[in-house]
């Protein structure tokens, strides 16, 4: 019956007493609180698994992966060297280089790119090309004479790990052109003149005469440990 009736009249909580009142609350309460040490059992359980080593690692599935394709080297040639290297130069550059087309206003058409490159250059003297003749010792071994081919100076070897774009400007058609087939090798340009600029920088710098100066030492300490007191060093022209 869901109405009260004379026969079964309705109750309040009050006239209940306290020992008579729902207990449908601390039940309620207590279940909730017995849930709570279950779940945390479960987590607690679950870690301590995973610490030492009983249950495999969760992985992040769009993490990161690299594969590295690459062919394994090709020797080319190997080629046999009497250089002594005497003195080596590093240089920086600075370049700034810009392609824009003329009549066309720079946000639509435009490649501005600020480079630093890092490089050495080395000086050094072929020994190789050293002929008969080139050593000239005095009859009683006291003094000798050498004549040498002038220093040279190496190609510049550019230093990718300091060398770096540090800013790059691109137009709006040269970003839309970039999207459909970009050009892998538009960086070589400014590789290739950040090399003649130090190439020229080492030409300017003195290099060579440092070279020319270093070896000179270099044969003197060597040709007194052998006994000769007097030791002169020439070049020739280059």
């Amino acid at each position: 019956m869901t109405h009260p009736t004379s026969e079964f009249p309705q109750v309040t909580d009050d006239e209940l007493g306290d020992d008579q009142a729902p207990v449908q609350a601390p039940r309620r309460g207590r279940g909730l609180f017995w849930l709570a040490v279950a779940v945390g059992l479960v987590v607690a359980l679950v870690l301590s698994v995973q610490a030492v080593g009983l249950w495999p690692s969760w992985r992040n599935p769009f993490t990161e992966e690299k594969t590295d394709r690459s062919q394994p080297p090709l020797l080319q040639s190997i080629q046999d060297l009497s250089r002594y290297v005497a003195a080596e130069g590093n240089f920086q550059v600075v370049i700034d280089l810009q392609k824009d087309r003329k009549y066309v206003p720079d946000f639509l058409v435009n490649e501005r790119t600020l480079f630093v490159g890092a490089g050495s250059v080395d000086a050094y003297v072929d020994f190789g090309k050293i002929g008969d003749g080139a050593v000239v010792a005095s009859a009683d071994g006291t003094s000798v004479q050498v004549t040498l081919p002038a220093p040279q100076l190496s190609e510049a070897r550019l230093d990718l790990e300091n060398s770096y774009v540090f800013a790059e400007q691109r137009g709006l058609i040269n970003r839309i052109g970039e999207v459909f087939g970009g050009d892998p090798n538009r960086q070589q340009e400014v590789y290739r003149l950040a090399q003649e600029r130090i190439t020229t920088a080492a030409r300017d710098s003195g290099l060579g005469q440092r070279a020319q100066e270093n070896t000179r030492k270099m044969l003197e300490g060597l040709l007194r440990s052998l006994g000769y007191q007097t030791i002169t060093v020439t070049y020739t022209a280059s």
